[in-house]
């Protein structure tokens, strides 16, 4: 096959479907309602011994924005040092300074963490000041691939731009399409951005038998609004609540 896809998975079942659909290779993540975060030991290892196909591991420690602090930092160089024991293929990170800009200080040590394995630079890279810059720094700190929309809201909205990195790139690093990708754009994109990989989600609905559904009770929660926001245990919170439990 002359262009790649990358199937965006989160479970076993997801893996072997992706892998009987004809995907090169997967990117595995947990909780993708919020962007993807790292899986489990224990997921990594059961769809790597599931499946034949190369699988890439997101490592990310929690969704929302993708400015990490030191301690956020140390559990993803571990979690990178995890996923090469477990088998990993890949590892995809990413990470930006408050300025908007490659964190190249972070960076540096999770790419030689990933040590043999290629590194993948997700969407985090579609947030970027400076894309071409940014590029350029994926370049020198040898990761292998970027997954890019271009910096817009769908691959196909970005596609010129993907086209102009992928020029750039030059071979040097592989410029991977992805972002709201569809049946009906997919061809589009490939033609437009000269790119051979490209990066897909192709999920179903599934739902739960009728006996297993719950009395109405709703245990997921809607996320916040503001794509750079999540949530954390707020210390004064948690104080009030042993007070009054103990009032």
């Amino acid at each position: 096959m002359n262009v790649l896809v990358e199937a965006c998975v989160d479970s076993v079942a997801s893996a072997l479907a992706a892998e009987r659909g004809g995907a090169g290779r997967l990117e595995l993540c947990d909780n993708l309602f919020d962007g993807g975060t790292t899986p489990s030991a224990g997921m990594i290892a059961a769809v790597k011994a599931a499946v034949r196909i190369p699988v890439f591991v997101i490592v990310r420690p929690r969704g929302g924005g993708f400015v990490y602090t030191p301690d956020e930092f140390s559990v993803m160089r571990l979690d990178i040092e995890a996923a090469r024991m477990l088998g990993a293929d890949g590892v995809v990170i990413g990470a930006l300074t408050r300025e908007s800009l490659l964190d190249a200080e972070q960076l540096e040590p999770l790419v030689d963490a990933a040590a043999t394995l290629p590194v993948t630079f997700h969407r985090a890279f579609d947030l970027a000041s400076d894309q071409e810059q940014a590029l350029e720094v994926l370049m020198q700190l040898r990761v292998a691939r970027v997954l890019t929309s271009g910096g817009a809201p769908t691959a196909l909205e970005g596609v010129e731009r993907i086209a102009v990195l992928t020029r750039r790139a030059a071979g040097q690093i592989t410029v991977m399409a992805g972002g709201g990708v569809r049946e009906e754009t997919v061809q589009e994109i490939v033609h437009r951005a000269g790119v051979r990989e490209v990066h897909v989600r192709g999920a179903r609905v599934v739902r739960a038998p009728a006996d297993a559904a719950g009395n109405g009770i709703r245990l997921r929660k809607p996320f916040p609004a503001d794509e750079s926001a999540w949530e954390e245990t707020d210390e004064r919170r948690i104080r009030e609540f042993v007070r009054l439990a103990n009032g």
